[in-house]
């Protein structure tokens, strides 16, 4: 499934007017998909055959596709319930212009964070999307025109694509490798229960990976959905059926050329942010994924320091500036890191001022006067000055240089080659 070969070959001319859709079904009390034990009529509130929905994602290097520091979007899959699949559905709906189509139904936003996350490896993103769509998208049952009142040719592409992408911003792969200590690296191999146990810790359920000559490129994530792929739950589930192509041990994770997504902010002018609630649903005990979306606009890293939020409390981040530039932030041992997202850290109130907590364990200084965060680290009681952590009364703190690339570097607040310090960014 995970090669790309076939151009599709039907064509499609899309007016320039923005197009006004109909509506999916209304699906009262639907059921999940895969959890039914008789036979569902209404596949416009059902997905079936394909039940199992897989949110697969790429890690290309060889040429690089996307960020340096996020995987790409490979698609959104219809797996029957037991890892089998159907493919190319519906020949008269391969349509061969998805960019026309996501235009005409005004989804700008969209198509231009498609072109920075869901990249073909060989520069033609335009016919890998109509590759997916045409394969997968055309077996998503809740997905057929008869689903819509009063439909409007091509509005299930805007739909597909769309609830594509906000599964995929729920997953950051990246982070929940990086919060593991497995970050891309020319040399370093990692085994596959550790890249598994790192997903499952961020996820809460197996996912599977595929390799390529040794080395990690995809991972798929599978969700059972209660109701239509446009409007219903989308459920973490266990995969059912598909296996991994990574030997146990010596996988690598190879660095990615170009440049970072920037830390402090979404990856393009405005972004969909997605709301994720943990729920019962009525047919599983797992765990829902419920997407709503709001319109959020990007800042670029400060040419001066701001000062943040003021208050170190609840959860952030603690973004790194050298000479009045943000470079970077900490990550969750405790190190300086400018090719990856942020760790999340907790604020609590203590004594005059408030301790640190990452997902390793307790922030301190230790004997050693170095900044760093694990399970056996007594907690230090830092203080904050405009926004800014501080130690000792003093916001600076030190390293011996500037990471970069897969580099991280230890924080001190013993005098060193670069002075540096970290504002509060709530989350």
């Amino acid at each position: 499934m995970a090669n790309f070969s076939i151009r599709v070959l039907a064509t499609f001319l899309v007016t320039l007017p923005v197009a006004f859709a109909g509506s999916p079904a209304t699906c009262s009390n639907p059921q999940t998909s895969c959890q039914n034990t008789t036979a569902v009529s209404d596949l416009c509130c059902f997905n079936a055959p394909g039940g199992q929905l897989l949110q697969t994602q790429f890690w290309d290097t060889s040429p690089s596709t996307g960020p340096s520091n996020s995987w790409t979007v490979h698609g959104l899959w219809p797996d029957h319930c037991d890892g089998t699949y159907d493919s190319d559905c519906d020949p008269t709906r391969a349509y061969a212009n998805i960019t026309a189509i996501l235009q005409s139904y005004g989804k700008t936003d969209l198509l231009s964070y498609m072109n920075e996350f869901w990249v073909d490896i060989d520069g033609d993103s335009e016919s890998f999307w109509e590759h997916e769509w045409a394969k997968h998208g055309t077996c998503i049952s809740t997905l057929d025109p008869s689903c819509y009142t009063d439909y409007t040719p091509q509005e299930e592409i805007p739909d597909f694509f769309q609830k594509t992408v906000d599964i995929f911003q729920t997953l950051d792969s990246y982070t929940a490798l990086a919060n593991a200590g497995i970050v891309p690296s020319s040399s370093a191999t990692y085994t596959a229960s550790q890249i598994q146990a790192a997903l499952k810790s961020a996820y809460g359920f197996d996912a599977t990976i595929q390799c390529s000559s040794g080395a990690l490129d995809e991972i798929w994530y599978s969700y059972n959905v209660q109701g239509s792929v446009q409007t219903g739950l989308f459920i973490k589930t266990e995969p059912i059926g598909q296996t991994s192509s990574c030997s146990s041990t010596g996988i690598k994770y190879l660095p990615k050329s170009g440049s970072p997504v920037s830390i402090s902010s979404s990856p393009s002018t405005t972004s969909t942010t997605l709301t994720t609630s943990k729920t019962v649903s009525s047919a599983s005990s797992s765990p829902t994924v419920s997407t709503s979306t709001t319109s959020t606009t990007a800042s670029s890293a400060s040419s001066s320091p701001t000062g943040g939020s003021g208050t170190f409390s609840g959860s952030g981040y603690l973004n790194a500036f050298t000479s009045g530039s943000q470079t970077g932030c900490l990550i969750s041992a405790g190190t300086w890191y400018t090719s990856g997202p942020c760790a999340t850290f907790s604020a609590t109130a203590s004594a005059s001022g408030f301790t640190l907590k990452s997902s390793k364990g307790s922030c301190g200084i230790s004997s050693s006067s170095t900044f760093t965060c694990g399970s056996g680290v007594t907690a230090t009681v830092f203080t904050a000055s405009g926004g800014y952590l501080s130690y000792g009364g003093s916001t600076t703190f030190y390293a011996a240089a500037v990471p970069s690339g897969s580099t991280q570097e230890a924080v001190s607040t013993a005098s060193n080659s670069v002075s540096v310090s970290f504002e509060w960014q709530s989350k």
